[in-house]
């Protein structure tokens, strides 16, 4: 009998376990919304997804293109500033000046200082003897002097200045170099071996008896002086 129980209380557990597996395998068919929810649910408020916008902006519009737009009118602009210089007449009369002037102030710098008839500078003109310095000399129009002291009769200054005419001459030519300290030995020694050096010598003695012996020179002298120094300045070579 408590077999028969055993086995009754067995079946009907195994029955139950069985009908369990196939309750819970069989999906539920019951429906948790309405037919018609979506309905309620439609418009803007309700658009969590968001609308695709397709933004389209026409050839040549937008930022990009003012920006590009905007650099080519400045660079036109600055092309037309630079192309659209009108001088007229006074601007190019001006120009042209400026040109001769610019010239003129190379063509000063190239002769400063430098010898030739395309680099000679202008004689200078002094007012005595002690105005001339080893800076000026070769500037200086000492021809002049001799003739304004020749029309006063003062011949022991033209005879000053004859030296001076001398040394200007040997300078040009390159055979002394002068300088305010230096003295007729030292001009002396420097012509030592020149075919003129006899006659240098003794125009020098002239000069240093009439000028610094402060003799008086009448006109007969000074002529034969003046000759000594017209033929040295002539056979300087």
């Amino acid at each position: 009998m408590l077999k028969k129980s055993l086995l009754i209380l067995s079946l009907f557990s195994y029955f139950c376990f069985q009908s369990g597996i196939v309750l819970a395998q069989q999906p539920t068919n019951s429906n948790l919304f309405d037919d018609d929810f979506k309905k309620r649910y439609t418009g803007r408020k309700y658009n969590y997804e968001g609308k695709e916008v397709i933004g389209y902006t026409p050839e040549g519009k937008g930022e990009i293109a003012d920006y590009k737009n905007e650099k080519n009118r400045i660079k036109e602009k600055n092309n037309e500033n630079q192309l659209s210089i009108n001088l007229g007449p006074l601007g190019w009369i001006f120009i042209l000046i400026l040109l001769v002037a610019i010239a003129y102030f190379i063509f000063i710098l190239l002769n400063e200082g430098s010898g030739g008839w395309f680099s000679k500078r202008q004689q200078q003109k002094l007012n005595n003897n002690s105005d001339i310095t080893s800076k000026n000399i070769e500037n200086t129009d000492i021809q002049l002097l001799i003739n304004h002291a020749e029309n006063n009769h003062n011949y022991r200054m033209a005879i000053r200045y004859y030296y001076l005419l001398v040394l200007k001459t040997l300078s040009l030519k390159n055979h002394i170099k002068i300088e305010d300290d230096k003295t007729n030995a030292d001009y002396l020694n420097e012509i030592n071996t020149s075919p003129f050096f006899k006659k240098f010598n003794y125009i020098s003695y002239i000069y240093n008896y009439t000028w610094y012996g402060e003799f008086e020179v009448n006109t007969a002298q000074y002529n034969v002086a003046k000759s000594n120094f017209t033929n040295l300045i002539n056979s300087i070579k």
